[in-house]
């Protein structure tokens, strides 16, 4: 296979995704000893003129894993650090048994990370929060975003707010022991009271204490008090969405 690298600098190591004016590769960075991984995405034609404004915009401080940004002949390349982790779905899905006390961490980590988000172009912060860039580092509730960003279309901060109350509903799921304060917020995530993932955070910092003692509540009760208690949830459900 033929070795690729862009300015003398980086060498291609996997294309990750490949498309019309526009490329997302890993690479080896063969000038940094310490931490040689990295990801690079590559626009051309129209999408470098747009994404060249939209990074421009940008504050770096707002963005600390985007290492380098430089024009080679026509193409945009835009190199960020590079992240491993868990993806989410493969941690959070139908049947999985975590306990509520990690699902309520993970939602945690989760809305501080959308917040550090909120200040980038939403072209960025967006893409980000998609599934195939969401991970958690092993064994912690950290997340750690992939910058793979290929060319989106009328994003804006709404956006970002509903991408990240969608994969908060993966973290905190629809299960029977769902105490009431957690269904509500749920529920919430589908209308339109949270305009913003900072309006997003608050709501989830009011009602966590809730959330919380209400699971400790039905952790006290017998085995044969949580079975009753979960048909009583599933009753009060039943007629609330009638």
């Amino acid at each position: 296979m033929e070795t690729v690298l862009i300015r003398e600098r980086y060498k291609v190591v996997r294309v990750l995704c490949a498309f019309e004016e526009y490329a997302c590769v890993e690479a080896v960075d063969i000038q940094d000893r310490e931490t040689p991984v990295c990801l690079i995405n590559l626009y051309e034609g129209e999408q470098s003129l747009r994404y060249g404004k939209i990074y421009a915009s940008m504050h770096t401080e707002e963005c600390p894993a985007l290492r380098s940004l430089f024009l080679d002949s026509e193409t945009l390349v835009a190199v960020f650090a590079y992240s491993r982790g868990a993806n989410i779905d493969s941690m959070f899905y139908r049947g999985d048994r975590r306990k509520w006390r990690e699902r309520l961490d993970y939602a945690d980590a989760l809305l501080h990370a959308a917040l550090t988000l909120f200040n980038l172009p939403p072209e960025l912060s967006c893409a980000v929060m998609f599934t195939e860039n969401l991970f958690f580092a092993p064994d912690t509730a950290k997340v750690r975003f992939r910058y793979m960003i290929p060319p989106l279309e009328g994003m804006n901060p709404r956006e970002l707010t509903l991408l990240t109350g969608d994969q908060l509903k993966k973290i905190l799921g629809n299960r029977p022991e769902s105490p009431d304060a957690e269904q509500d917020f749920l529920e919430q995530l589908d209308g339109d009271g949270f305009p913003s993932v900072v309006k997003l955070y608050a709501a989830w910092r009011d009602v966590q204490g809730k959330i919380r003692e209400q699971y400790e509540k039905w952790e006290e009760k017998t085995l044969i008090g949580r079975w009753l208690a979960v048909i009583w949830l599933r009753l009060k459900r039943c007629f609330r969405r009638r």
